[in-house]
């Protein structure tokens, strides 16, 4: 039963998050919100929603684990089998996406967030430290995206932001947002309770429960994403998304649940799963900077080393 109510609390979570994104994006807009802001911020923070209300729920609940074992999870999960599921399918195109800034700020905040883990918990100032850096990162990325646009270059950021409807009446953007409030602390609190008797029963640590269970579940939407766009040959932004997911992830997500709650970090983070972590980070090196696609092979290896490290996480 509570593995049943595990996948309710998820499914409730995703659609929460949908909906919050749909009628945020579109409110921000009607309330002339330019289109390059809504798309740095609010879909970001939308897209981040469910996990960012697990970390909460988990801080207030005194189960820490979950919350930084989803987070350091779903980033390894991103890099090995996000990339490599769908590589597995078809060849990812990624030499055609320029990430290497990006991809520079997600190493550097993944070393700074295991510097500040070694502090043995992030608390207020931690979280301080990582909204800080988030903070710097969209400053400067809205600078970017004006300059190439004063410049006459047309970005990304120029298109209608994910969710965008400028037909969409009021009373129905008003209907997203009371089903995303409602809807992503019932399913959090739904997720957590569920994953404490599910680790409380099979005689694990809540933070196994977040580096599997639950970072797996809040990374399926991503993994639905880039197989679909690896299907179509359309996933030639990939590893960007990735990219950005995993720093919003480190920044975002741990910054604010640090200003909620302290969250002590067990001691297996340091000792195994946050080195796995930044070694998945830098076998994207390849992909960044020398341009080369993720082609079958890449994504058999990739598939095979996540399966290996859940399978080292749940034997331990």
């Amino acid at each position: 039963m509570e593995w049943l109510l595990a996948g309710l609390g998820l499914l409730i979570l995703l659609l929460a998050g949908d909906a919050l994104v749909r009628g945020a994006v579109n409110l921000a807009l009607r309330l002339g919100i330019p289109a390059l802001i809504v798309s740095l911020t609010i879909v970001a923070f939308g897209t981040s929603a469910p996990e960012l209300l697990i970390s909460i729920q988990a801080v207030l609940k005194n189960v820490p684990g979950i919350a930084i074992g989803n987070v350091v999870g779903s980033n390894t999960a991103n890099i090995l089998l996000v990339l490599g599921f769908p590589a597995m399918l078809a060849v990812l195109h990624t030499s055609a996406c320029d990430s290497r800034k990006s991809y520079r700020q997600m190493i550097v905040a993944s070393v700074i967030f295991i510097a500040l883990a070694f502090r043995g918990v992030f608390d207020w100032i931690s979280g301080v430290i990582l909204l800080t850096i988030l903070f710097y990162i969209l400053s400067h990325a809205v600078l970017d995206a004006k300059a190439h646009r004063k410049n006459g270059c047309k970005t990304t950021d120029d298109e209608e932001p994910e969710g965008a409807d400028p037909d969409m009446p009021w009373w129905k953007i008003v209907i997203f947002l009371a089903l995303g409030l409602i809807g992503l602390p019932l399913g959090a609190d739904l997720l957590i309770d569920s994953a404490e008797i599910i680790a409380r029963r099979y005689g694990v640590s809540e933070s196994v429960i977040g580096l599997t269970l639950v970072a797996l579940g809040t990374s399926l939407p991503e993994l639905a994403t880039t197989t679909m766009a690896a299907l179509r040959r359309q996933a030639d932004v990939a590893i960007g998304n990735v990219i950005g997911s995993n720093m919003f992830n480190l920044l975002a997500i741990i910054g604010i649940a640090s200003l909620v709650g302290p969250l002590p970090v067990d001691p297996e983070f340091l000792e195994f799963d946050l080195w796995v972590m930044l070694g998945a980070s830098i076998l994207l090196v390849p992909f960044v900077y020398f341009r080369k696609d993720i082609n079958r092979v890449w994504g058999i290896a990739l598939t095979v080393l996540y399966v290996t490290y859940i399978v080292c996480v749940l034997s331990s």
